[in-house]
């Protein structure tokens, strides 16, 4: 049987955990649960009276539950963070942590078509039932879509000429599984470069398919009304589009512009950070090589 820890190694375990200054008789809610790492840390450091609320919207982590009285996993993306909560009769929490990242398991379960590993149909999902997939981005989006996917969620500058071979292949036949679309792609990947390459090609469209930027702007838009005074944001992203916008909406209260001033320069922002940016340690990213590029951000509702 797989084990949590197999499952998903979680990334800055106590550090994330601590930045939510744990109350023992405080609300949380872990809303990346996966394989439950994080989540029962929490429950370690709450008393008979705390309780967790956690999020997943992928059917597998729903095997990973916890058999705890003070612990419900609510089967949905956290987007709808405020709408859950309040269905459980809960209104505002001491603290929220997430961990953006895709789990290890979805990452090593070849047939989820995460990994640049493994031969598998084009897929992605985190959320099973969603009807979006890699194989629908790459087949059915126009060239511009594909372009601007590529260009924003990869950060990649030959995306104009990718979108344009992808079009071009898939006129003749179908790109079914990510052996096919790295050989259609395959004058972009010199053999030094090709794992990294590969792995931004991937990640846009993961972003794309899971519509990972809206959903993580919608989340953070919910974060000060659902947080009391005080209450804690502990948010782990892994990549720079994530982090950018993690820590500007810590800064601004917005993702972009600037905030209104008063007469007297000053403007209200609902969070204020706490410490600095928290990196994961060089013995960490030796035991788990996918903290390489995890970057912890906390914050406290004002």
């Amino acid at each position: 049987m797989m084990t949590t820890m197999e499952y998903h190694n979680p990334v800055l375990l106590k550090e994330t955990v601590d930045g939510l200054n744990i109350s023992p008789d405080g609300i949380y809610v872990d809303v990346t649960f996966g394989g439950g790492g994080h989540s029962k840390e929490i429950l370690k450091r709450l008393g008979d009276k705390g309780k967790l609320y956690a999020f997943d919207q992928d059917s597998d982590a729903l095997k990973n539950t916890i058999d705890d009285d003070r612990f419900t996993l609510i089967h949905e993306n956290f987007r709808f963070l405020k709408r859950f909560l309040r269905f459980h009769g809960v209104r505002q929490v001491d603290g929220i942590l997430a961990d953006f990242g895709v789990s290890s398991h979805q990452f090593d379960v070849a047939e989820r078509g995460f990994s640049t590993r493994f031969e598998a149909d084009l897929d992605m999902r985190m959320n099973q039932a969603s009807e979006l997939s890699a194989f629908h981005v790459v087949n059915e989006y126009d060239e511009e879509q594909i372009k601007q996917v590529l260009l924003q969620y990869g950060e990649l500058r030959a995306a104009p000429a990718m979108a344009k071979l992808i079009v071009e292949s898939r006129a003749k036949q179908p790109i079914v599984t990510s052996e096919q679309l790295k050989a259609v792609l395959k004058k972009f990947l010199p053999p030094r470069f090709e794992n990294k390459v590969l792995a931004q090609i991937y990640q846009a469209i993961r972003i794309e398919v899971n519509q990972e930027i809206e959903v993580l702007k919608e989340f953070l838009m919910q974060t000060p009304e659902v947080l009391k005074p005080g209450g804690r944001l502990s948010l782990i992203s892994y990549h720079s589009l994530e982090d950018r916008l993690v820590k500007r909406f810590i800064r601004n209260g917005m993702f972009s512009g600037e905030p209104e001033r008063d007469m007297y320069g000053n403007f209200e922002v609902p969070l204020k950070k706490v410490n600095g940016l928290i990196v994961p340690t060089a013995e960490e990213i030796k035991i788990n090589n996918r903290a390489r590029s995890a970057k912890l951000r906390i914050a406290e509702k004002l």
